[in-house]
This record gives C-alpha cells, sequence and structure tokens, in this order.
C-alpha cells in the first residue's frame, strides 16, 4: 500500500511540475501561429520567458535576424519590410549558460484581387475530344497542346472552324500538359515524364527532347515572358527556367488575401502579368498573378461559359490564349466542344 501511495504521490509530482514547466515555457504571446497581416500593419513580438533577467534575445525572420535585446521588452514586426507570403519567426534566448528557442509564423497577404467579368464575343467548334491542356494564339492561327495517355498531342488548328490543321502525336505514354511559343519552337511539357519537348513551329517536327532539372517536379503549364520560362507544378508555385537550358533560375509562391493559391495550370503571358487557370473541378476559374511579387491581382470567374456536356471527370476549364491585335482571349476547356472568343473588364 505504501509503494502504491507512493507511485501516485510521485506521478501527481511529475503531473505538477510538468504543468508548472508547461506554463513557464519560452514561447511566442503574439503572435499567435498562423496571423494574418497585411503591408502596412505592425505587430509586437512579445514571447513568455524562463527567467526574467535573460543574457540575451535574437529574434530572426527567415533566419536573417531581426533584432537581438537584452531584456525582455517586445521588438516590432513592420509587415512592410518583408515580402507577401509566410513568414517563420524564432527567438533565441541565452541565460545561465543555456539557450532555448521559441518558433511562430505570420502569413502576409496583400489586398483582395480585382474581380473581373467576361463578355462572349464569339463561340468557335473545339474538338470534344481534345483534353486542353495549354493553348496560344499567333499570327491567326491557334497552336494547341493535349493530354491523357495514348491521345496526347501539339497541334495546330483553324480558329473559326476548329479543324486541325497538322498534328504531331506522343508516344504512347507520355501524358501532354502545357505548351508555349518561344521565338520559331514550341516548348511542351509533359506530366510525370521529367522530360519536355522542343518542336518546329512550321511543321511540328520534334527537334529535341530535354529533362527537368527536377524530375520528381510534375509539369503542367508553361509561358514564355520574352527572356524566361514560367512553369507550373500544380502547386501555388510559378518557376522560373532558362529558355535555352531548361535549368531553373528561380521560382515565387502566389498568393492572395486568403493565403497560398495553389493548383496552378495553364498559362498565359500577357502584359507583365501571368493569367492562370486553376485547376478545380468544380469551377472554371483564371487569376492574374504579378510575377514579380506572386500576388494575384485578379480573378475572373467563368461560371456558366461552358453550356456543353460534360464528361464524368476531368473536363474543368484549361487553356487560355490571347489576340494581342484584338486584345481578346480565347478559352475552352478539356474535352470542350466549344471554344470562346471573351473580352474581360474589371467589375463595377
Amino acid at each position: 500500500m505504501k509503494l502504491n501511495y507512493l507511485v501516485a504521490g510521485l506521478m501527481a509530482c511529475l503531473i505538477f511540475v510538468g504543468c508548472k514547466t508547461q506554463k513557464g515555457k519560452f514561447e511566442f504571446v503574439t503572435p499567435e501561429s498562423g496571423t494574418s497581416m497585411s503591408k502596412g500593419e505592425k505587430v509586437r513580438l512579445a514571447l513568455r520567458f524562463p527567467t526574467d533577467a535573460p543574457d540575451s534575445v535574437v529574434y530572426s525572420v527567415d533566419g536573417d535576424i531581426l533584432a537581438s535585446k537584452t531584456d525582455t521588452s517586445s521588438v516590432e514586426f513592420d509587415a512592410d519590410k518583408f515580402n507577401y507570403g509566410n513568414r517563420s519567426l524564432s527567438a533565441k534566448v541565452y541565460y545561465e549558460g543555456k539557450e532555448d528557442i521559441a518558433y511562430t509564423n505570420i502569413l502576409i497577404v496583400p489586398a483582395a484581387p480585382t474581380a473581373y467579368q467576361f463578355e462572349v464575343l464569339n463561340t468557335y467548334p473545339h474538338d470534344e475530344n481534345a483534353f486542353t491542356q495549354g493553348l496560344q494564339y499567333e499570327n491567326g492561327v491557334l497552336y494547341e497542346s493535349t493530354g491523357m495517355t495514348g491521345r496526347s498531342s501539339i497541334r495546330k488548328v483553324d480558329l473559326k472552324t476548329g479543324k486541325v490543321l497538322s498534328k504531331t502525336d506522343l508516344t504512347g505514354e507520355d501524358f501532354g500538359e502545357g505548351m508555349t511559343i518561344v521565338d520559331d519552337k514550341i516548348i511542351m511539357l509533359t506530366w510525370v515524364s521529367g522530360k519536355g519537348f522542343v518542336y518546329n513551329k512550321q511543321n511540328l517536327s520534334l527537334v529535341k527532347t530535354f529533362d527537368y532539372a527536377n524530375p520528381q517536379q510534375e509539369g503542367w503549364g508553361i509561358a514564355y515572358d520574352g527572356k524566361r520560362l514560367i512553369k507550373t507544378d500544380g502547386s501555388a508555385f510559378l518557376y522560373f527556367l532558362d529558355p535555352v537550358t531548361f535549368r531553373q533560375l528561380d521560382s515565387i509562391e502566389v498568393f492572395d488575401n486568403n493565403g497560398a493559391v495553389d493548383s496552378l495550370n495553364e498559362l498565359e503571358y500577357v502584359d507583365g502579368k501571368i493569367y492562370a487557370n486553376l485547376y478545380h473541378a468544380d469551377r472554371d476559374e483564371v487569376v492574374i498573378i504579378n510575377p514579380e511579387t506572386g500576388v494575384v491581382e485578379g480573378r475572373i470567374n467563368f461560371v456558366g461559359l461552358y453550356d456543353g456536356k460534360r464528361k464524368s471527370t476531368g473536363t474543368e476549364m484549361n487553356g487560355i490564349a490571347y489576340n494581342r491585335d484584338s486584345k481578346t482571349f480565347y478559352v475552352t476547356g478539356k474535352d470542350w466542344s466549344k471554344l470562346f472568343e471573351v473580352r474581360l473588364s474589371p467589375r463595377n
């Protein structure tokens, strides 16, 4: 019995000590993890300390030192001084020959994007067996890449009739994805093969293949800004590639006022902005991204655009091309029987 009482007493003591330690541990009091901030906002970094007299405290943001203190006073975090997205905060305290560290994070978000509306100017036929993955318009011709194993292709299409003017099929095991035009070449991605293709723009003959720098990274959409290729992999990131070597140069995460925007798919580069289809089974949506900041500056909801019959899965909107002469867009979707010419404008 005495032994049982002793064990029970020790357990109670441990629980009590554990609770006391938990309450007194070194941690951020503010901001709470996941706190959202806008540019122009400031917040105090306040901590619960294990001692009232630390030797020093070092505050860091994403591994870079923000401030050093020799007391328990708070530090100001100014969102204007940091990039959009998740910012990892840490504080390391030194005391009595010991050191401890606490973590939290802040999400810096932009203003809500501008909502755009669309006006349908023309409706054209589209191959309902074309699983559209990439679309571009140049000199009166639509260039289109299609997906699905066994029916992936790169093709030239007559805009008004939807007739396929010429086509090159991919091999049976390759699942075609986005494409873009670079001078006299067409660059096309594949989904999970870890490789891309370079075609002659005139006759669609294969010039060469290339391997992704990161073979585990999927290929989704691709565009060209005149200097760099811009690639998506279905995440919230844009990847910038050298158009000759295909080496990755940089990347940026895409954000709106709610946080990271993932499922980025087919791309079109227009006047310094990226127009990106979002991969959603339940809605047809395009976002307008500033590729320098990753901020979503506009959002177009294309609900109600396509009234044609959709297959059971994988028939979301995908494919956006720009006509610089008319300043209009051509949009379609996977296995859609129609292609639409639309004009975009901000909602009032």
